[in-house]
């Protein structure tokens, strides 16, 4: 049994968030050139972090990515080498610019649920198994609930290894953020 889940306030203000004046967020195109430019970055050890984006700079990607703003540079030579480009970079200088946090936790007592954007995960405390996925409208979010309800944690693929939409990719964030958890 987990003991030790609690449920969490929500955070409202930059510090609580791990955002700070010190933080800038990249707006990018498109979901792929989010996922794309968060996998280069943290391959090369650069601490971000995907985010819901702020109402304020929404571009219709759903996503931005938070980095330390002293690496500006550096982050966007490196994606320049990469071929991806974001449309915008936005210091985080007032809480309306904070990004939006994309987990949502629920404790249900016996089971412990998490949204990540617009998928969610379901466990039984007790085992760790999976128990649910639900959410999105990807053709690949039925194959991936067979694939992983049912097994534990530990057991399941992981969703980036068989998934291969936006919707695989939330899905991925809920179950590191179940592992983180848990």
């Amino acid at each position: 049994m987990i003991g030790f889940l609690k449920k969490k306030k929500r955070k409202h203000n930059q510090e609580d968030q791990g955002v700070s004046a010190d933080h800038g967020i990249l707006v990018f195109e498109n979901t792929s050139d989010v996922i794309q430019a968060e996998n280069i970055l943290k391959k090369q050890g650069w601490p971000v972090r995907v985010m819901g984006p702020p109402p304020e700079i929404q571009t219709g990607c759903d996503l931005v990515i938070d980095f330390p703003l002293i690496e500006e540079l550096n982050i966007l030579r490196e994606l320049r080498c990469a071929d991806i480009s974001p449309l915008q970079v936005v210091p985080v200088t007032a809480h309306l610019l904070v990004p939006v946090d994309l987990f949502e936790t629920k404790d249900f007592g016996t089971y412990l649920m998490v949204r990540a954007a617009n998928m969610k995960i379901t466990i039984a405390k007790e085992g760790l198994k999976i128990v649910n996925i639900s959410g999105g409208g990807c053709p690949d979010v039925p194959y991936l609930a067979q694939e992983m309800v049912g097994k534990s944690l530990a057991e399941a693929p992981r969703p980036r290894e068989i998934g291969h939409t936006l919707c695989g990719y939330a899905l991925e964030l809920a179950y590191e953020e179940l592992l983180r958890k848990c």
